[in-house]
């Protein structure tokens, strides 16, 4: 079987490769690690200690493990802790979040690379954040006498049905995992549906919520705060993990809403770095006074710039601390909507638009909580705005809400920490 993967893996980088050239050449990715990806030449762990190897595809997933990570780190000091991801953006976040620990870009699922990295890393328990369902590395892992553990998993219904098709392949390989940890029992329904034993699945709620920043006077946020020389009185509107036209609907509210409002500030922040000059381009041309945030720290903030452009990356959950109306992105077109918890967290007025399949438990939360809208088109988006900046008491109330169901589902990262613990003890 793994060499038929390895046949099947092969044959698919050799049709893909023109795109994947592509991508490289136009826009610089995927050049790198590819020592790392092809031939499994991760960094060779020194000592013979516990060790649990991470894998968190990319930003999401990285910001994901930071108090799991925090908790182990305490109670298991002596136990050593390394992260892979897959993307630049997931490496380049995870080098600056976890500058005290190893990490690598995971190998690509060929038989030879993941052998060679479990053989470097030696783990005790290979960790899979959310799911990453890769046959070879999981049995390279097995192989290598380390357990294996899904944390935080979910399943969508359209995940679901794709898996379904070849349940006998998946099924077989849900056997193979240890312990798959789930964020609620529609997730479980299905993980049991595809052949996961039973008897290894367990409901830990979603880790998201506790890693959720509650606080709008954290460091980090009110000295962003400063830096973008944000009043007291002012009226941040912030449009987070964008994608077009999304950019062009936020810019378009504001353009109609500010001479109304002339302490709104607009701040938006694109998901993928490889936009920003892109969306530094639709503010160019919309005439309006803006910034970029790489140049603060050099130029200052100028008075006239109503507008911020967020042209870094990892700061987005600092930033939503900012916010008193929050539109989280990637809603209004085809990607499935981005994680919505943070600006909740922070009490923001938080909306959304139509298209979140990826986060359909948690927009069901905040909506029966009444603690988010959803905004259908550009001027829903507008009439959202125009309202909480009409009627504060309502966005209040729609932030309390959103807050307080944050702080009641938090509690998933002590429950996977505990099953981490126990395969530790048992491997």
């Amino acid at each position: 079987m793994p060499y038929l993967l390895d046949l099947l893996y092969l044959l698919l980088l050799v049709l893909t490769a023109p795109y994947w050239l592509w991508q490289a050449w136009s826009k610089g990715k995927y050049r790198s690690g590819w020592g790392e990806k092809l031939f499994g030449r991760a960094p060779v762990r020194s000592g013979d200690g516990i060790c649990l190897w991470f894998h968190a595809v990319s930003v999401g997933e990285v910001n994901l493990l930071a108090p799991l990570l925090a908790r182990l780190a305490q109670r298991h000091p002596d136990w050593t802790c390394v992260v892979s991801t897959t993307t630049v953006t997931g490496m380049e976040l995870a080098r600056r979040k976890y500058p005290g620990l190893t990490v690598f870009y995971c190998p690509l699922d060929f038989s030879w690379a993941v052998a060679a990295a479990v053989r470097r890393i030696r783990p005790d328990v290979l960790v899979l954040a959310e799911l990453e369902l890769w046959p070879n590395l999981i049995r390279a892992a097995r192989r290598g006498g380390a357990a294996v553990a899904v944390i935080n998993g979910r399943l969508s219904e359209k995940s679901y049905r794709g898996y379904a098709r070849a349940r006998w392949f998946f099924a077989r390989l849900l056997r193979q995992i240890d312990r798959i940890a789930v964020q609620d029992a529609g997730y479980r329904a299905r993980f049991e549906a595809l052949g996961a034993p039973a008897e290894r699945l367990v409901i830990t709620g979603s880790m998201k919520y506790d890693g959720a920043q509650t606080d709008r006077n954290n460091p980090q946020s009110r000295r962003l705060a400063a830096l973008a020389g944000f009043a007291d009185d002012d009226a941040v509107f912030l449009a987070g993990s964008t994608q077009a036209p999304e950019e062009e609907i936020a810019l378009d509210v504001f353009r109609r809403l500010h001479p109304r409002f002339p302490r709104l500030r607009l701040v938006i922040v694109p998901r993928h770095a490889e936009r920003f000059d892109a969306v530094a381009r639709l503010l160019d041309e919309s005439g309006l006074a803006w910034q970029r945030r790489s140049r603060l720290e050099e130029e200052g903030p100028r008075p006239e710039a109503r507008i911020l452009l967020v042209d870094t990356i990892g700061e987005l959950g600092a930033w939503w601390g900012t916010a008193a109306v929050a539109f989280v992105g990637g809603s209004m077109g085809s990607r499935g909507g981005q994680n919505m918890i943070e600006p909740a967290a922070y009490g923001a007025a938080v909306c959304f638009g139509p298209n979140t399949r990826n986060f359909r438990d948690i927009v069901t939360s905040l909506l029966e909580a009444q603690a988010a809208e959803v905004v259908a088109d550009g001027a829903a988006l507008h009439a959202f705005v125009e309202r909480c900046l009409t009627n504060p008491d309502y966005a209040a109330q729609l932030g309390r809400n959103a807050r307080q169901l944050v702080l009641g589902q938090q509690g998933a990262t002590a429950r996977t920490l505990a099953i981490l613990e126990a395969l530790v003890s048992t491997g």
